[in-house]
């Protein structure tokens, strides 16, 4: 009867146990929100962030070493870089991005809806432009942007 207890004290700790480290690792996740890969899959446009540290090497241009993040894509017209961000709160921030030549600049804002969408609306105009049927067009300027895993 005492082994029995122990055995059913042991697997009642185990449970807790489990239950604190999912709730540590969600809390984790919560409290980087600004560290994500999103993506459109109907534009094929993808932004992959880390605003917390340069971390993340961008196609093309890794003899720069790790950035903050890059804008690119099915078709998207260069490779658009993290040059500056400012975030507002765990809701709200706004990324420059620079081409891949730097001869173009544009600003966009991330807004978070919920914890697997975020609304991405490009500022002062659309400069980002992508390949369809042979022709360069402007990206849209406000897209749905879901999170990838």
């Amino acid at each position: 009867m005492h082994d029995s207890l122990e055995i059913r004290n042991f697997a009642a700790m185990k449970c807790i146990y489990c239950l604190l480290l999912a709730l540590a690792a969600t809390m984790v996740k919560a409290a980087e929100p600004w560290k994500l890969r999103l993506d459109n899959s109907d534009e094929g446009v993808y932004l992959h962030i880390d605003l917390y540290e340069e971390s993340i090497p961008v196609p093309g241009m890794e003899m720069f070493g790790p950035m903050n993040g890059y804008l690119n894509g099915k078709g998207v017209y260069g490779v658009w870089s993290v040059t500056s961000f400012d975030i507002k709160d765990d809701k709200v921030a706004t990324l420059r991005l620079s081409n891949d030549l730097g001869s173009e600049t544009q600003s966009i804002r991330l807004t978070w809806q919920n914890d697997s969408t975020y609304l991405m609306e490009l500022q002062d105009g659309v400069v980002v432009k992508k390949a369809v049927n042979r022709k360069l067009v402007k990206i849209a300027p406000k897209m749905m942007m879901r999170v990838k895993q």
